[in-house]
Parts: structure tokens; sequence; C-alpha cells
């Protein structure tokens, strides 16, 4: 019994990968979604023949992923009805429903069906529970250009976020549960004081006061900054407050905020009378910024300042605003060099303590650093013992300790 359990895992192999057939001396793939046996070919059209060509296989098999010669056939079901293609419908219907009531962004729903139009494309015949995360891997592999890890979260995350709610709504059960995601990386750029008055000599009033206000409260540009009116403003006896909502977060939080961006809003104020639900950042037409055009102006501004060359600044965005201020709150920029928690710095931006240290704490905290270099003893002046003087503590000698000033 044992050995037949042996004979069949030795005889198992995986769909989507090149492997050899000892009876033929030659390499094959197995199609996902079929038990077929298919032969490889080099570029010239010959089948690959010995058990050393093992890269020349592979690379064939690359040919036909990126040729888009590699779709999943769907095997005989009774119940056909719960299709791919289904499952993506039923999912941007729910976003639509979502930008509609303010719930969604009109952004997540843009991306949902750029990417799960692509998935219809590649597989939306196939039968959810013939579906399998091989499928997708694939599928992504496909896209030359989905070179980012930042991009295949994104495309993981909607089309993970699709089949849990054909599960949640229809008990279709999601054959891709546990699908691994890229790592997140932490994003590190920050503008200099240097490159903070360059994009505000750079750029025009309304889109200036705009990034003013970004870098010196951290709001996430266009789902909090961009949304705040004259309603969202609060004067107590300490100073100014902002009732701020996310449609990201779904949540409402009020923060304090720095008196030079008091200032400027005080003064917006006199256009922006409250009960009239006008932004108070406007655009130069008076209405909300916009992620397409902020992004716009943005991309101006580097190219008029000849950012588009440089490989580091390259990659500011309206977002760079928001790490800013995260990395100047833990540098103590305009504390004195106290930096904040990061507890604090999660309160007032908005994420949990949990996702503001995994994008700046290990980095750039204080609080984190501080205690490591403490730790291997750094963290205060000490008489600089020779290796000598060291091999003779080992052996007991009290005079060669190290002393703390």
């Amino acid at each position: 019994m044992n050995q037949g359990k042996e004979h069949q895992k030795r005889r198992r192999r995986s769909k989507g990968l090149a492997w050899y057939w000892q009876q033929t001396d030659a390499w094959y793939y197995t199609p996902p979604g079929t038990k077929k046996r298919v032969p490889l070919f080099d570029e010239r059209g010959q089948r690959i023949h010995g058990k050393d060509q093992k890269q020349t296989a592979e690379l064939a098999l690359a040919r036909l992923k990126v040729n888009g010669k590699w779709h999943p056939t769907a095997a005989p079901t009774d119940h056909p009805q719960w299709l791919v293609a289904r499952v993506c419908s039923d999912y941007l219907e729910y976003c639509t429903r979502g930008v509609a009531r303010g719930t969604i962004s009109a952004e997540h729903r843009a991306g949902a069906v750029w990417c799960l139009n692509d998935l219809s494309g590649y597989c939306g015949a196939l039968p959810v529970p013939q579906l399998t995360k091989e499928h997708v891997r694939f599928w992504i592999d496909g896209h030359a250009t989905w070179r980012s890890p930042a991009t295949v979260r994104n495309v993981i995350a909607i089309v993970l976020a699709a089949f849990n709610l054909a599960q949640d709504t229809h008990d279709v059960r999601n054959p891709l549960a546990g699908l691994k995601k890229p790592p997140p990386r932490p994003r590190l750029q920050s503008f200099t004081p240097e490159d903070e008055q360059a994009i505000y000599g750079a750029a025009k009033e309304p889109f200036r006061n705009f990034l003013f206000a970004g870098i010196h409260t951290g709001l996430r540009p266009f789902c909090e900054l961009a949304r705040l009116t004259a309603d969202d403003v609060i004067e107590t006896e300490r100073g100014m407050m902002w009732r701020v909502y996310s449609s990201k977060t779904r949540k409402t939080r009020k923060i304090p905020v720095r008196l030079e961006v008091a200032d400027l809003v005080r003064k917006i104020l006199k256009s922006s009378p409250r009960c009239s639900g006008v932004p108070l950042f406007q655009n130069p037409q008076g209405k909300r910024w916009l992620k397409p055009t902020g992004g716009d102006h943005f991309r101006r501004i580097k190219c008029k300042l000849g950012w588009d060359q440089d490989p580091v600044r390259l990659k500011y965005s309206c977002y760079t605003c928001r790490h800013t201020f995260a990395h100047r709150m833990l540098s103590g920029y305009w504390n004195g060099g106290a930096g904040c928690s990061i507890e604090t710095l999660a309160e007032l931006i908005g994420d949990t303590p949990k996702v503001a240290f995994d994008h700046y704490g290990k980095e750039w905290g204080q609080h984190y650093q501080e205690p490591l270099w403490r730790a291997i003893g750094v963290g205060q002046e000490q008489e600089p013992v020779s290796p000598s003087e060291n091999a003779g503590s080992k052996n007991g000698s009290v005079g060669t300790q190290r002393r703390s000033r």
C-alpha cells in the first residue's frame, strides 16, 4: 500500500512546469486544468531531447506563456453556472454600487475593471471549482509589464476580493484561498526642505496650497485631504482641528493641525463658507482635486524642475507629501529633534500602528532605532577598550571593565 502511494507521488508532476519523460528522452509540459502531455520545441521547431536540456525546455515553456498560448481548458462539469467570468462580473457590480454609495473609491473600481476583465479574457469560461492558484500565477507571468511587486500585489488583492465576495454572498468556495501576495515594500521617499521649496516655486497657487497642506498634515491626498470642506474645520481653545473621513478605511478621526496650516485655512474659509459643500482645497475649476488631475499636475512640475531625469526624484508623487510628514514626525523635524511614537503617528495619519511601523518605523522611527543602539552599547559615551584589555576582562581583570562617563 505504501509502495503504491510512493509510486503515485513520484509520477505526479507539477502542472505548468517543464518535465522530462525518460521513455521518449524528451521534454513536455501539462497545461493547467488538463492531464495532457504536450511536447516542447526549441526555437528551430525541433523537439527538445536530452535530460540535460532542462534550461532549454524552461525557455520554450516561457515563450509559450509570453505568446499567450497558455490558456486553461475547462473539464466537463455538472454545475457550470458559476464560472470565473461570473465571479468577476459580480464583483464589478458590487464595486459600482459601492462607488454610488461612497463606500468604494472610483479608483479602486477602475483598477478592478482593468484587472478582472483581463482575467476573464484569460480563463473566464473556466468553472470556479476547476480554477487553481497555478492558473493565476501563469496569468500574471504572461504579462511582461507586471514586473513591480506592488503591481502584482494589487492584482492578487483584487482577484482575492472578488472570490471572497462570491464565497461570502453565494457560498461559492474560494479556490484561491491562501494565495500569497508579494510582501509590501516600505515607502521611503520624502521631500527634503530644498525639494519642498522648489515644488512651491514651480506650482500655481491652488496646487501649491494642496501640497502644502498635505506635507504638513500627512492626510491621504485624494480620499481625505481633497474631500475636506468648511464643515470639517473645528476651532478649539488649543487651536484648529479637522474632522477627517477616509473613504479608504471608512472611518472618521479628528486631528490637530499646525499653525501655518490653520492660518492658510482661515484665509480660504472666507471664500468657502460652511454648509456650502465646497472643498477647502480647490483645483483651478473650483472643484476637488482628483487623482488623475493631481497626478498630471505633479508630473508637469517634475518635468519643469528636471526631476524626470533624476532616478530618486522621478519616484516623487502627491503621495510623497504623506511620507514626508511621517518622516518629519518620526525624526522630530518640527519638535526640536524629539520624534513622536509610532502610535502617535498612526493616529495622526489614520493607519494602524502595525502598518505605520512596517512602512515607516523600521527606517525612520527613533523609538525603534535608539533601543537597538543602546543594546549594543553605543547609546552613551564610553571609554574605549583595546582588544588586549577586552581579553584581560575575560580572564577576570576588574580594572579593564567599561565605565560610563
